[in-house]
């Protein structure tokens, strides 16, 4: 077999879950840390067949099946390695290269690239401790950071002049442009990073792919990350995933928050779970990485309006990678603040508080959708249940979507059509009878505009609509013919006992005379017509 680009292989495994890849073909359970079922390659009725989704592999204990995304469509299709890329390529959604063996010259640029920013991280760190570095370690102390800090995530500074342009004259121009990490100008190589605090950024592996350079003058933007590279994509790479994996595979979930500075106080404060997308918006193959270690995710934002938007974004992202048992949840951060603000003001049990009241990601976007339409009109409901049913048409698995489908239509229909509930602070409605109470469960599960017609009638009788009830295969007349019949009788109800109160206040001398029992005799005549003449409608 020919010796393929490893680049591409890579990227297959990084986007595409092991967990939804075997899940096509075997029905999956998680038990702990790893997903079981029966064994595709052998026959057996006990599941023996073993996924797990932070490593990207599966184990039968069975009959010793073993292997990654790549094996198992190859194996349990019976196609050859190409064919097996083609069809995760489609999954994956990218378009499949013509592979080639490794060329020596490719070598050599892959080889070139890491040594030069690995070259460039050290002097960068190096910078951060000289007298040319003293304002950029005078801010970075004041944020809080320790030397071991600096140390273990390897932050430097890079000077106003050409460093780096003058550093590497002896390596190939084209090698060194290919690092982001200077610019072709009218005189020569220029350095892209000048007087910046500069964050190194690791792939998942450990090695320095790339840099985020924070401005110190006050110059926006705040921060610049290098250009996208052969080696570096922004929106495949997570600051600090290569620190977090662990802690993640341990504490059984990740957090995401919004900068690199947060991000490394976090896991240097008892979180370190805790990643941060790289200074651009967080983006499905940012949610694809993380959901192949723990598919548990707490995202925390600032609670002001951009916060917002953006944990509404991160909402959609989020979906089509929810599963029934994923803990996704929502925290924000009020005040103005930060994460790094609320770990240096109140540390880490401030911190935990606000990780602690998180919303599962139902009640955010429940919360977001009636924050974002006036559900109080019809033209409001409408395109709020528009966008809601096109959002969980993301959800993969059709039944947890219909489940959560069943949950949303139940408030939406508490909520916004019939349970707007009336005051009636000197009438005590009576209990209704079991036959009747099942009645109207009925219709009021069948008929929602009906229901909603009469909501305020409903509400009224103390009714737990969210029960079951048989079906009585009724038309909507026949419905209303028996809703509208029972208020009319509840009506009368109320009729009565007001004549008895009055007719006992006479006796009892108090200011009511033959007129007022005549008015409420009135009443009832009419409402005892009025429900004669229902009775007897077609």
């Amino acid at each position: 077999m020919a010796k393929y680009d490893n680049n591409f292989v890579d990227e297959l495994r990084a986007r595409l879950s092991v967990v939804d890849v075997v899940g096509r073909r075997v029905p999956l359970v998680k038990k702990g840390q790893n997903y079981w079922g029966c064994c595709p390659f052998h026959n057996e009725k006990t599941p023996s067949f073993s996924v797990n989704e932070e490593k990207g592999f599966y184990h039968c204990f069975g009959c010793g099946a073993h292997g990654d995304i790549i094996s198992f469509v190859m194996n349990s299709e019976h196609v050859e390695f190409k064919t097996a890329l083609q069809e995760l390529a489609d999954m994956a959604g990218i378009k499949m290269p013509d592979y080639k063996p490794k060329s020596p010259e490719r070598q050599q640029l892959e080889d070139s690239y890491f040594g030069i920013v690995e070259k460039a991280a050290k002097i960068y760190q190096d910078l951060l401790f000289s007298d040319s570095g003293k304002d950029a370690l005078e801010y970075i102390k004041k944020r809080g950071f320790t030397d071991d800090m600096i140390k273990k995530y390897r932050l430097g500074y890079a000077p106003k002049n050409n460093i780096i342009s003058n550093k590497f004259v002896d390596v190939k121009q084209n090698n060194l442009l290919a690092t982001g990490l200077v610019r072709n100008g009218d005189y020569g190589l220029y350095d892209f990073f000048r007087n910046k605090l500069m964050f190194p950024i690791f792939n998942p592996k450990g090695q320095i792919i790339a840099f985020s350079g924070r401005s110190l003058d006050g110059s926006e933007p705040k921060y610049i990350n290098t250009t996208d590279t052969e080696f570096f994509h922004k929106r495949y790479t997570i600051f600090g995933f290569n620190f977090a994996r662990e802690e993640i595979y341990k504490k059984n979930r990740s957090i995401i928050v919004e900068g690199q500075i947060d991000a490394i106080q976090m896991q240097c404060n008892g979180f370190g779970e805790t990643v941060a997308p790289l200074g651009t918006a967080l983006t499905e193959d940012h949610i694809a990485l993380l959901c192949k270690s723990n598919r548990n995710i707490i995202f925390c934002f600032d609670g002001d309006n951009a916060g917002q938007k953006a944990a509404a974004r991160a909402c959609s992202l989020v979906l089509p990678f929810i599963r029934d048992n994923s803990d996704v949840r929502f925290a924000f951060v009020t005040g103005g603040k930060d994460p790094d603000e609320v770990l240096k003001s109140g540390g880490a049990d401030a911190m935990n508080k606000i990780i602690n009241d998180s919303l599962p990601w139902i009640e955010f976007l429940w919360k977001h959708i009636n924050e974002s339409y006036l559900v109080s009109t019809p033209g409001g409901r409408t395109q709020a249940e528009k966008f809601l049913e096109n959002e969980l048409k993301k959800i993969q698995d059709k039944k947890y979507q219909y489940e959560i489908e069943q949950e949303y239509k139940k408030r939406e229909f508490q909520e916004w059509r019939s349970w707007k509930k009336v005051d009636t602070p000197n009438i005590k409605m009576p209990d209704v009878d079991l036959i009747t109470k099942n009645t109207l469960v009925y219709i009021v599960n069948n008929f929602e505009n009906l229901a909603s017609q009469y909501s305020d009638f409903l509400s009224s009788l103390n009714i737990n609509f969210d029960e079951q009830a048989p079906d009585l295969g009724w038309t909507v007349t026949q419905a209303e013919k028996f809703v509208v019949s029972l208020k009319l009788k509840k009506y009368l109800e109320i009729l009565e006992n007001e004549r008895k109160e009055k007719m006992q206040a006479m006796v009892n001398g108090e200011n009511y005379t033959n007129a007022d029992i005549a008015e409420i005799n009135k009443k009832i005549t009419e409402t005892n017509q009025k429900l004669e003449k229902l009775l007897y409608m077609e």
